[in-house]
């Protein structure tokens, strides 16, 4: 089988965040790391090889510094990896990004797509059903649990209730959450082995692509206003009153 895991370069979300002068995430000094969401995409995708054989490919859109990344998460334990990068895919949207990287696949004749549910930079949740409609097939989101029978797949697609049963044939696109596993940590031989994988390096136009301008932007913004205080309540006999007023007064209830 063979699987490509899509793993983006991310700022690190524990860390303050910017727009630079472009009004596009500052990323180049800012403390980027691995997609949490896609490390669970590379774990599937592992746990897979080591049952059904084939290899894992990691596929990457991102500036030159997104190359960290990519090692990081080939040390984890996927054999090679293709870096999509050109100066003039800086600022795209999702649909901008779609169209690469569904170029970039189209490559690799993958029979399995794995990525995360989400990018914690963007939260739109909407990559592998643009790459699904690209590529013509079938999109399983949301996976609490992948299962694979021969050419098919099945999943179980979490939801606010509990979750779905799904099934298509592959190929497919599948995102996948961070109930479906436990990400293993890069031990220091995949940390040496990695330096030495292969990495594709390609731009638009080894793709066949020509620039595209984005579909939506950022006009202006403004930083989070600092926090208010709170309302105090002292309970003198008619705190259940004053909660209630104050609930009430905020649409809360």
């Amino acid at each position: 089988m063979n699987i490509v895991v899509l793993v983006k370069q991310v700022p690190d979300s524990g860390a303050a965040r910017t727009l630079g002068a472009d009004l596009t995430v500052e990323r180049a000094s800012a403390g980027n790391v691995i997609n949490e969401m896609d490390e669970y995409a590379i774990e599937e995708a592992l746990k897979l090889k080591e049952a059904y054989g084939g290899t894992v490919t990691v596929l990457t859109m991102g500036p030159a510094h997104a190359a960290e990344s990519i090692r990081k998460a080939l040390a984890m334990g996927p054999d090679e990896a293709v870096h999509v990068t050109d100066e003039a895919l800086a600022g795209s949207c999702a649909v901008n990004t779609s169209t690469v990287l569904a170029a970039a696949l189209r490559t690799v004749n993958a029979d399995l797509v794995l990525c995360g549910a989400e990018s914690t930079d963007g939260r739109v949740q909407v990559m592998p059903h643009m790459l699904a409609e690209r590529l013509g097939i079938a999109a399983l989101t949301g996976a609490r649990k992948l299962t694979v029978d021969g050419a098919r797949l099945t999943v179980e697609r979490q939801t606010d209730e509990g979750y779905e049963v799904v099934t298509a044939p592959t190929p497919a696109v599948v995102s996948v959450w961070d109930t479906i596993n436990e990400p293993r940590y890069p031990s220091f031989k995949g940390i040496m082995a990695a330096k030495k994988k292969p990495v594709r390096t390609v731009s638009i136009a080894d793709l066949g692509l020509t620039p595209e301008e984005p579909t939506s932007a950022v006009l202006e913004f403004s930083p989070r206003p600092p926090r208010s205080a709170g309302t105090k309540v002292v309970d003198d006999g008619a705190g259940g009153t004053q909660l209630a007023g104050y609930l009430a007064a905020g649409k809360f209830v």
